[in-house]
Formats: structure tokens, sequence, C-alpha cells
């Protein structure tokens, strides 16, 4: 019980990582930032497969509301994880 409890955590922990990351490069959208950055293109590398999955189902904007949902939804995964 006590392992499954580990993992658990660490999956929750991970998906904490990776809003971190949604937010990240979200923020750093705002900048100009050189394309060829390592940094910006690992957030990008990691982050833009759930995105595109996100915005497939969202309205044409000016504005990316992607990061802004895959943040609920990782929220909602989080708290179903949480009750396990």
């Amino acid at each position: 019980m006590q392992e499954s409890g580990f993992f658990t955590y660490l999956i929750y922990r991970a998906l904490d990582l990776y809003t971190f990351a949604i937010i990240i490069r979200a923020i750093l959208s705002w900048f100009t930032i050189k394309p060829n950055n390592p940094i910006y293109r690992f957030l990008i590398s990691i982050t833009e497969p759930f995105l595109k999955q996100i915005r497939k189902y969202l309205p044409k904007s000016t504005l990316d509301f992607s990061p802004i949902i895959a943040i609920i939804l990782i929220s909602i995964l989080q708290r179903v994880i949480a009750g396990l």
C-alpha cells in the first residue's frame, strides 16, 4: 500500500512541475525570446503536445486560452489522484 501512495505522490508532483512549465511558458510568451533559446525550446517541446490538443477544441482567438484550460484540467486530475 505504501508503494502505491509513493507512486501517487510522484505523479501528483510531476503534474505540479508540468503546471509550472506551462505557467513559465505562458509568461515567456509575453517577451521577445530567440527561437533557438534552449530553455524556451525545452518548454515548448514538453508543453506543446498537450496545449495543441486543447487548442483543437477552442475557438480561434487572438488570445491563447489553452494554458488556462490545461492548468484547470491538471488541477482536476490532481484532485482525482489525491482522492485515491
